[in-house]
């Protein structure tokens, strides 16, 4: 059974991938640093590359299993594989949305609501449908119909895992989920920027760091995914500290945008 405790805790995940992009939303624009059109492109590039480029080449790399290459079971290959092919997806695609859909949005505005954009629907699709999916998971567990109906039709593996996952899962690590969402967010405005900087000031060579950035920030979660990290306290740690690293370069780097 999943008790009502960790219940509370996926709604409360779910809340916060959810209300914090809108209160921020709401922030920004009563701040007056924030633009709908970069908004809108964040979104878009976001599914784009991340959502339906990435995950087409995740198909032809990585095994069923998700946790290793097809043709290879280095862990060190597919943690370089995964962490590059994040980078190299969504800052080309942060680059490209700058450089040709917004052409007349290069202000330190546009560039935080891109990365609202950007960071706000994957809260969206990561962290609220994930809470909201955990949810129904929950409740078909506590009603005997995920044995009935949902573990018939997966593989037997797939079933056993997917039901000890969401018992197993407690309440905190719901509310990691929501405060990592937060640091994704903080850490998608971030990279905006310097993307966004090195378009300003025509330095390519600023849209390389933040693929390495980006890469960087993902190789403790892709050691996670492959199992050679199994605290997932490390993994939310990590990106919080992350997360941390960019709110402080989006509070220092206004200064060069307004020069």
């Amino acid at each position: 059974m999943v008790s009502a405790f960790t219940m509370a805790g996926m709604v409360l995940a779910m809340l916060i991938s959810l209300l914090f992009p809108i209160g921020l939303l709401i922030y920004l624009r009563k701040k007056q640093l924030f633009s709908w059109k970069p908004l809108g492109v964040g979104i878009l590039i976001f599914i784009l590359f991340s959502q339906v480029l990435e995950k087409a080449l995740h198909f032809v790399m990585i095994d069923a299993s998700g946790l290793s290459l097809k043709w290879t079971d280095s862990v060190f290959l597919f943690v370089l594989y995964a962490t590059l092919a994040a980078g190299i997806f969504e800052e080309l695609g942060r680059y490209f949305g700058f450089k040709w859909m917004l052409k007349n949005n290069r202000e330190y505005k546009d560039g935080l609501s891109f990365g609202l954009g950007h960071g706000g629907i994957e809260a969206v699709l990561v962290g609220m449908l994930g809470a909201i999916n955990a949810l129904v998971l929950a409740s078909l567990i506590n009603s005997g119909a995920f044995d009935a109906t949902i573990a018939p039709a997966l593989p037997a593996e797939q079933a056993d895992f997917l039901k000890e996952k969401v018992l197993n899962t407690g309440f905190a690590e719901y509310i990691l989920g929501g405060i990592e969402r937060i640091a994704a967010i903080s850490f998608h405005m971030a990279m905006s920027l310097l993307v966004l900087l090195g378009i300003r000031e025509n330095r390519f060579i600023f849209v390389i760091y933040a693929i390495l950035l980006h890469a960087l920030m993902d190789v403790i979660p892709a050691l996670y995914q492959a199992g050679v990290v199994t605290n997932v306290w490390m993994v939310e740690a990590a990106i919080l500290l992350f997360g941390i690293a960019g709110l402080m370069f989006t509070l220092k780097i206004r200064k060069r945008f307004q020069e």
